[in-house]
């Protein structure tokens, strides 16, 4: 039965790897037909492809009554995805950071963070009242008119996003040279498929492995069932920084974060108001520091460094024992 387990470890793993390869060629040829930047498709159609587990995860929840689990899913997953997909991709090769990135998508990113924090502590100081159009909604909760702003305020990111594309067209590249538009589609759905089925299969195994273990439910869902939903992100970065596409590699993380917390969180909370804790505001609060660090870093000579990677490692590790003693 353990090698059965074992046997589906390796196999998602396998099917992570090399759907993101395919996931990764198909989105630079698509890039390029479209004479739009790998940044670009970075920040959607990759961002966007890689967060679906988390899309799943919060509104399936929502959908059931847990939705609790909707914002520490979103806000856990963001926090991986700075400190150890960044970090890693970092340790591996140093990692460039482009100038669009630091004038306008992490910034972006920090600002609607720092907003979402300040909003949903304010929601709990005054009992409910904030954004709220019932007086008697519950204290600490993001409710539907403060969903409905982060779907609007993602909007109008994907529409400056549109415009500024429409803008800066790259030159035309030979029509022999590009694989047809069929083929490119292809490769995206099909490194897509690979990478969520792979990701689901390694954190099936993962989990099974450690009950065996004695591992208890809660650590697992700290660890495992966190990391496991962030998986098609930390690989297709890595695949990515690998082949040289480090806008896309940075493109797919800032993406993923603000599509998490902005559309996610948004309709996670349309569908049924999402319960905030204290220990929300917390997870919230360190997102918001673990965003304005990366920032920092990444402003440093526009490179995140080796050093810089190893640093985000030990701070996603502190964090993450904050989170299970608390």
């Amino acid at each position: 039965m353990v090698f059965l387990q074992i046997l589906f470890l390796v196999l998602g793993f396998g099917a992570l790897v090399k759907g993101a390869d395919i996931f990764v060629d198909g989105s630079v040829s698509l890039a390029h037909r479209f004479r739009v930047s790998s940044l670009l498709i970075g920040l959607t159609i990759v961002a966007f492809g890689t967060s679906m587990p988390e899309l799943a995860v919060s509104t399936t929840a929502a959908l059931q009554e847990a939705n609790e689990i909707a914002l520490s899913n979103i806000v856990g997953s963001n926090i991986f995805n700075l400190l150890v997909i960044l970090g890693l991709c970092a340790i591996i090769r140093p990692l460039p950071v482009d100038s669009a990135l630091l004038r306008y998508d992490i910034p972006f990113s920090l600002i609607v963070t720092f907003f979402s924090l300040i909003v949903i502590a304010f929601h709990i100081v005054l009992g409910g009242t904030f954004f709220s159009l019932e007086m008697e909604a519950a204290a600490g909760s993001v409710t539907r008119p403060f969903a409905v702003t982060l779907l609007v305020l993602f909007t109008a990111y994907l529409v400056y996003l549109i415009y500024d594309a429409r803008k800066n067209l790259l030159p035309k590249e030979k029509k022999c040279l590009l694989p047809p538009l069929w083929k490119n589609i292809l490769f995206i759905a099909v490194g897509l498929v690979l990478i969520i089925a792979g990701g689901e299969a390694v954190v099936y195994a993962a989990r099974n492995i450690a009950q065996k273990a004695g591992m208890s439910e809660t650590l697992i869902g700290l660890t495992i069932v966190a990391i496991g939903t962030s998986l098609p992100e930390l690989i297709t970065s890595i695949v990515a920084s690998r082949k040289g596409e480090n806008a896309l590699a940075v493109g797919n993380i800032i993406g993923s974060n603000i599509f998490n917390l902005l559309f996610i969180l948004g309709i996670s909370a349309v569908i049924r108001p999402v319960t905030v804790n204290v220990a929300s505001i917390y997870d919230l609060a360190i997102l918001t520091v673990v965003t304005a660090v990366s920032f920092i870093f990444a402003l440093s000579k526009k490179t995140i460094s080796r050093k810089e990677g190893f640093f985000m490692l030990v701070l996603y590790i502190a964090a993450t024992i904050f989170a299970a003693i608390r």
